[in-house]
């Protein structure tokens, strides 16, 4: 059938959505709208809303967003076709005329269905049979009691070539061979796929299942043997267990990937049902925002050997281009490679807790990863240096990217400052100043604050003051932020030639303490600028204070450098997000503005937050 625009507008027009999403969330009325706490992540406050008179529902958290098609395909896990049947013959509405392809394909598939099913079925049967013995020690061995066995629907394939072609003869060899049940090979009889095998049902979102996975039970080889692709069964589309981790990781909070069904099956059987596992591939594009639906940092929990470990790095290297604020990825390693069925029997579910409360942050799984090969020559580090930069580039998310380019440069800086003076920043085209016998000595001809105002990227001047009394309080930092530092570029002409004064006196002298450092900026004229940026009253900040705690200073001088930094770049994407929308409305274009806005609100907060940690602070003092 046709779905014109027309009809797809009366269907939403005709569903009131609050009451279809109150079906299975509690909404209070909030003025026009409706809110609850989001079901699409876990939150104690609410920041779901769901307005009838634009019928969408949006979450200021998790970015959710949709409609009344869309919430039955997200949240409820129908296909598209199947939603739109539902709300039609709730709104009374008829559906177009069908198109006799389709409704042949969607016949087809569901007699793919059934086949399927029937064949589940068979397969359990033979499990709990008088032949299925030798799968059922496969089973005890393993840890696998009855109880989670029949919950997954685990089954045996007898070793025999044609015992489920005759048990399932009604079907017909065509049906059975296109659901990849037979194998036909040069037009001779067709013959069972899956022999003396542990069968393990796959299922879709809607717990149908469309394929399944075959374990060896005694010697042989593929271990696993996985159904071919088929009209109901696309691997890189699929999740196994995603029909049963979907309410589960909604109650946790978290989703947990894996490598294999037996880890998958391991951890629901110890209290762990959140956990889904790709199928026999690497985790896809698709399978990674099925998870990023899911929640909004999934944990992988990949086999600790090598070959896991190779999995892992090959997963956050295709999840770096889809990064945005607050969408991210963690890595649990197990101990002695083990893989988390073998973890959580021998080590028990505390331990497998622990170890993922424990979770490592992507960043940091790339940085241990880029930083295992040695990096002792200056050719090496420069290496290592272009390598980080490539993976931050590959971000799309402007805001992310930057993040990732300046947490990998004070890493970097951090580890290799003390073996190796980091290079002057490079600054095309801007003469700059120096030290030399009468202190520093301004450029020849020093641009004015008009030209220095280019490509500033609008960066705030209280907060660059707060950051430079940071500095020259804390010297010892400058060097893990040298690249960012060295590439400002502000509007302010005085204190953009404080900055370069100060950076450049770091490069000369890497042992510069605050002392020191305000008796050459005095020497050199700079002692007014000095003075007043060290006044303690003047900024509500740790690191501008002489008195604070020097590990709280430089991790509050860490996130204000990375704030001032990042600000501009959200602000001006946000004012051509908001242009665009002005120009010609787009839901596109207003998501967007919509993910900036939230952006910037959470940068400032995290100002607001640092002003506010000085003065608890001082209240505590």
């Amino acid at each position: 059938m046709t779905l014109t625009p027309a009809f797809l507008d009366e269907l939403r027009a005709r569903t009131t959505l609050s009451a279809l999403v109150g079906r299975t969330v509690k909404l209070q009325r909030a003025g026009r709208e409706h809110r609850a706490c989001c079901p699409f992540h876990n939150e104690k406050s609410p920041s779901f809303y769901v307005n009838d008179e634009k019928g969408f529902y949006h979450c200021f958290g998790c970015g959710a967003h949709g409609d009344a098609i869309r919430w039955l395909t997200d949240n409820q896990g129908l296909p598209f076709m199947d939603a739109v049947k539902e709300l039609a013959q709730a709104a009374g509405l008829d559906l177009p005329a069908p198109d006799p392809r389709a409704a042949q394909k969607a016949e087809r598939a569901k007699s793919l269905h059934d086949t399927m099913a029937a064949a589940a079925k068979w397969f359990e049967e033979q499990l709990w049979g008088l032949g299925g013995e030798e799968a059922r020690g496969l089973l005890d061995r393993r840890g696998v009691k009855a109880e989670t066995a029949r919950t997954f629907g685990l089954g045996f394939a007898p070793d025999s070539r044609g015992r489920l072609r005759q048990a399932l003869s009604e079907f017909g060899d065509a049906m059975l061979l296109e659901c990849g049940l037979l194998i036909a090979v040069d037009g001779k009889e067709p013959y069972d796929r899956f022999r003396g095998r542990l069968m393990i049902p796959i299922r879709d979102a809607r717990g149908r299942v469309i394929a399944f996975g075959g374990r060896i039970i005694g010697a042989g080889e593929p271990k696993y043997l996985n159904s071919p692709e088929t009209p109901l069964f696309d691997k890189g589309r699929t999740l196994y267990n995603l029909d049963r981790a979907g309410a589960a990781s909604r109650k946790a909070g978290r989703v947990i990937a894996v490598e294999g069904y037996m880890d998958v099956i391991a951890l629901a059987q110890a209290g762990f049902g959140e956990a889904v596992a790709p199928l026999g591939t690497a985790l896809t594009e698709q399978q990674l925002e099925r998870l990023w639906r899911m929640a909004d940092v999934p944990i992988l929990c990949f086999d600790g050997d090598a070959a896991g470990q190779k999995a892992a790095i090959r997963a956050a290297t295709r999840a770096l281009p889809m990064l945005a604020p607050g969408r991210s990825l963690s890595f649990v390693t197990l101990p002695g490679g083990q893989d988390p069925d073998d973890y959580v029997r021998s080590a028990g579910a505390p331990a497998m807790e622990a170890a993922l409360t424990g979770a490592e942050p992507l960043v940091e799984r790339l940085w241990r990863h880029a930083t295992d090969a040695p990096a002792t020559t200056p050719e090496e580090r420069a290496g290592l240096r272009a390598r980080l930069a490539e993976q931050a580039d590959t971000i799309a998310h402007t805001g992310v990217r930057a993040e990732y380019h300046a947490d990998f440069k004070n890493r970097f800086f951090e580890q290799f400052s003390r073996r190796s003076a980091p290079p002057p920043p490079q600054r095309a085209a801007q003469p700059r100043g120096r030290f030399g016998p009468r202190g520093w000595q301004p450029p020849e001809a020093p641009p004015g604050d008009e030209a220095r105002a280019v490509g500033t990227g609008g960066i705030d001047r209280v907060l660059a003051k707060a950051v430079l009394a940071g500095l020259i309080r804390h010297p010892a930092e400058i060097a893990r932020h040298m690249e960012i530092l060295g590439s400002l570029r502000l509007a302010d002409g005085a204190l953009a030639r404080a900055f370069e004064a100060v950076v450049d006196l770091a490069i000369e002298d890497h042992a510069l303490d605050h002392s020191r450092l305000v008796t050459i900026l005095a020497r050199s004229g700079f002692d007014q600028v000095a003075n007043d940026l060290l006044r303690a009253d003047s900024l509500p900040f740790s690191f501008t204070h002489a008195g604070a705690d020097p590990s709280r200073a430089a991790a509050d001088l860490d996130e204000a450098i990375a704030v001032m930094v990042t600000l501009p770049r959200v602000d001006a994407a946000l004012a051509d997000a908001t242009s665009a929308i002005m120009a010609g409305w787009s839901e596109e274009a207003w998501s967007r503005q919509q993910t900036l806005l939230q952006e910037q609100q959470r940068l400032k907060a995290r100002l607001e937050r640092l002003a506010h940690a000085e003065e608890d602070g001082d209240a505590l003092g």
